[in-house]
């Protein structure tokens, strides 16, 4: 013998089907907020109208031909690139959960750089600026301690 299908079955389905909708949106928007440490950019607009002027830098950086790499090494950040350059460097936790530090960098030897200062082991997005003469590139260099 065939049962049939209710009223309360309907609702017992209908209840049933929003609960775990509501239940993964809940727990997919908690780990969103709790591993998302920042804003990509303060304001969208003035992003947007600056893109060409972007792209114009990035275009008269590639024409320099400069290659540059990252490295740690005892908590120091050795950079191989030009020689006789000016480097700084931000260095920027990836989720935000650490303080922003500012490295200084010494050339060790033609074209080899490490920083003044050690970074707190972890992962590292790097902010670097290298300058030589009126020639700047900018580059982001993800770096693990």
């Amino acid at each position: 013998m065939r049962k049939s299908f209710t009223g309360r079955h309907m609702a017992a389905s209908m209840i049933g089907f929003f609960a775990v909708v509501i239940g993964v949106n809940t727990v997919m928007a908690t780990q969103a907020t709790r591993t998302f440490g920042g804003k990509v950019v303060e304001n969208s607009y003035v992003a947007s109208q600056e893109f060409n002027k972007w792209i114009a830098e990035a275009e008269a950086q590639e024409r320099l031909g400069w290659t540059t790499d990252v490295s740690g090494r005892s908590g120091l950040v050795a950079v191989r690139t030009v020689e006789g350059a000016d480097l700084a460097a931000n260095a920027v936790h990836p989720l935000g959960r650490l303080k922003e530090l500012k490295l200084a960098f010494v050339e060790v030897a033609p074209g080899r750089y490490l920083s003044r200062q050690p970074l707190p082991p972890g992962r590292w997005r790097l902010h670097l600026q290298v300058r030589r003469g009126g020639d700047r590139a900018a580059y982001l260099k993800d770096i693990t301690l």
